[in-house]
């Protein structure tokens, strides 16, 4: 055991951050810590590196928070140095165990040190300069290095993604896998904490639970626990029904007093179960079906030139009916400028720009949360929609998180995110089948982003998107929109199978290398055709050609979902196995092993995943 906390409560500033909860840290865990904002996961940061102190609680038996001897604790902080005058490198070099200049440990340091540096996006010679020529984003990174550079044996990452650009979020992500020593970390990023975290510790209501697993994984259990919980009350509160029923039935006749009473004592002895809380309104019952149904193909571009005063791309592509494309690119290739061409706010500068019969565009940006209206949320909404209801209106915008007081908000008064949520709302109310979608989640918490996904799911139109939120992209694409290079690239599936399939199999080489590839291998499949039986190629129509493509794919991601199954099922099977044959076993202890309930539950994930690709699969096959 690194770091425990027993039974131990924490108040700060007259607020219960924590109450009578326990926290533990095992060896090199990974550690993500989640909750809303406001619960307290930056106090438990701060606790853990010894900035404060348990409460007294003379009910507690021992201290409250035990850990290994000499157990160091590295903490990143908002305010990152004091001395802006010194240089990066003396400030990096502080951190040395070692002051001689030749010496092999000193060289190991500066090597790792110049590989943190520049994993992070610095140059060399930025080295030189003061740390007061760095921006503060800049700053925070820095002292990010320092802390790694230090190796701490707990490591306390608050908001480590806040600074830092999507390369180094993935570099980031790569280091922390591969750190040898403990990991708590506390973010808003569910990407990364899905390719980081071990662990999850739900911070709710002053109490933490432990989940195995990574974000999403702790997701899965949270909505099985509450379910579960949710029927138990239920059958609790049936059986109370009944039990006072018979005991109101049976109480005033003598014959049947002791049946009463007997009933009474059941009733006095029911366990009582609390009611689950709830993590907020369902979005929407059913599927949201556009207005108007449109025609099969929503966009055909054809050479079609964007930019402003210069040519920043050029694009050919065909979006059909119910797609969700994601737009992937560094920043500058034209995506933005890609939706704002296609809405027909922005002119292109050459090819051609078509969409469909009976196509009606939502668009949104972030200057589309711009709106200044000193009206109240509440009639703002109604005013736009006068067909409905106030109760219909109240019921709505209680799904956008606009409840209780928040609806009597002026809409002027509202912040970045609330405005975003709002606008979004009117949106899909409005229902268009085609939605254009410049960063829709900004300035948003991960609880608005999950209903948004939810509505944007059940949305049964086409939509085109650009994100930097890597686990909205991953939920909600379908296919994917590369720019690169100057050139644009369709990819026919989703973000996590771009990301295992294209770049970690085909580590340094670009994904237009790889789409190139696949072209090539068709194509040398076409001449290995006797030349007899070409003339039948031919006759091959170019959307029966693009699903042979995507079934291959597909089969190609089935089988790779299936290995998977295989090989947990077997490592399951091995630990249930060592369980049942154990001394604990056959001394009676009844309950399973964590490390084998982690392994069922990887298990369960894995049958889930293939069973979606096989789905996927076959919704290829039965296209028309």
């Amino acid at each position: 055991m690194l770091y425990q906390i027993l039974d131990g409560t924490l108040s700060v500033g007259g607020q219960t951050v924590l109450s009578h909860t326990n926290f533990e840290i095992y060896g090199n865990e990974k550690i993500a810590v989640t909750g809303s904002n406001g619960a307290g996961k930056t106090t438990l940061l701060r606790l853990i590196a010894g900035e404060l102190s348990l409460d007294r609680d003379d009910k507690r038996k021992g201290p409250g928070i035990t850990g290994a001897r000499k157990a160091t604790v590295g903490m990143l902080r908002q305010q990152a140095f004091s001395d802006g005058t010194v240089t990066v490198e003396e400030e990096l070099l502080k951190s040395c165990p070692c002051k001689d200049t030749y010496d092999r440990e000193r060289y190991l340091y500066e090597k790792e040190y110049d590989t943190l540096f520049t994993g992070f996006g610095f140059r060399m010679e930025d080295k030189k300069k003061r740390l007061e020529e760095f921006s503060g984003g800049e700053q925070t990174k820095i002292a990010l290095i320092a802390l790694l550079l230090a190796k701490p044996d707990i490591l306390l990452l608050d908001e480590p993604t806040n600074h830092l650009d999507g390369a180094a979020v993935e570099w980031l992500e790569q280091y922390l896998k591969t750190y040898s020593r403990a990991v708590v970390m506390v973010s808003h990023d569910r990407f990364f904490m899905d390719e980081t975290a071990e662990v999850v510790y739900e911070l709710e209501d002053a109490h933490l639970t432990r989940y195995p697993g990574n974000y999403t994984q702790y997701r899965i259990q949270k909505r099985k626990q509450l379910e579960r919980q949710r029927k138990s009350y239920e059958r609790m509160q049936e059986e109370q029904k009944r039990l006072e029923a018979l005991i109101e039935r049976f109480k005033h006749k003598p014959k049947k007093a002791a049946f009463a009473r007997a009933k009474r004592k059941a009733l006095e002895r029911l366990v009582p179960i609390e009611k689950p809380k709830e993590e907020g309104p369902v979005l929407f019952v059913g599927e949201t079906e556009p207005l108007i149904p449109g025609s099969k193909r929503v966009l055909e571009t054809e050479k079609l030139k964007i930019g402003y005063d210069r040519v920043l791309l050029e694009i050919t592509v065909s979006v059909r009916k119910g797609q969700k494309i994601a737009i992937l690119g560094e920043n500058g290739t034209g995506k933005s400028t890609f939706l704002k061409t296609v809405a027909g706010i922005v002119p292109s500068l050459g090819g051609s720009c078509v969409l469909g019969n009976h196509t009606t565009i939502g668009y949104f940006d972030q200057h589309s949360a711009e709106i200044d209206s000193g009206k109240p949320v509440l009639e703002h909404f109604h005013e736009l929609f006068p067909g409905m209801t106030e109760k219909e209106v109240r019921s709505l915008l209680g799904a956008y998180l606009f409840s209780g007081k928040d609806v009597a908000k002026r809409v002027c008064d509202l912040s970045g995110g609330e405005r975003s949520r709002l606008i979004l709302a009117e949106l899909l109310k409005s229902r268009p089948n085609f939605l254009l979608l410049d960063e829709p989640t900004n300035h948003m918490d991960i609880r608005a982003k999950e209903r948004l996904e939810q509505a944007f799911l059940e949305y049964r139109g086409t939509m085109l998107f650009v994100s930097h939120d890597r686990y909205f992209t991953q939920e909600l694409a379908d296919a994917l929109l590369i720019f690169e290079g100057g050139e644009a690239f369709y990819y026919p599936f989703g973000y996590r199978h771009y990301l295992e399939h294209c770049v970690s199999l085909k580590q340094g080489e670009g994904l237009s290398a790889r789409i190139r590839a696949e072209e090539q291998a068709l194509l040398e499949g076409m001449r290995s055709v006797p030349r007899a039986e070409r003339h039948r190629i031919k006759e091959i129509p170019e959307e029966e050609a693009y699903r042979d493509w995507q079934l291959r794919l597909a089969r190609e991601e089935m089988e790779e979902a299936e290995c998977r199954v295989q090989l947990l099922e077997k490592q399951r099977e091995k630990l249930m196995n060592s369980w049942l044959s154990s001394e604990e076993f056959w001394n009676g202890c009844a309950a399973e092993p964590e490390e084998l309930r982690c392994a069922e539950a990887c298990c369960s994930e894995a049958v889930e995943k293939w069973q979606e690709t096989c789905v996927r699969w076959y919704d290829i096959w039965a296209e028309d």
